[in-house]
């Protein structure tokens, strides 16, 4: 009786290291896949934080054009 329940017990412990190990694997590949995105991510805002410096130096110009035309409203 003692070695059936010896032989459940390591059988089930069996079952559970395998899960824990697919389990460590999964875990392992969503932390690989959320560095990614966040890698992804600060390039993307790096591209905006660039494009946004580009908006601002072309609003510049355009004011200075405005302002030699007299295009500008009084206000």
């Amino acid at each position: 009786m003692t070695d059936n329940i010896e032989n459940l017990t390591l059988k089930f412990m069996r079952r559970l290291d395998t899960r824990l190990d697919r389990l460590e694997n999964d875990i392992g590949d969503i932390k690989l896949r959320v560095t990614a995105t966040e890698e992804h991510l600060a390039s993307i805002m790096m591209s905006m934080a660039g494009v946004n410096s580009r908006m601002d130096k072309i609003d510049d110009r355009l004011s200075r054009v405005e302002r030699r035309l007299d295009l500008t409203d009084a206000a």
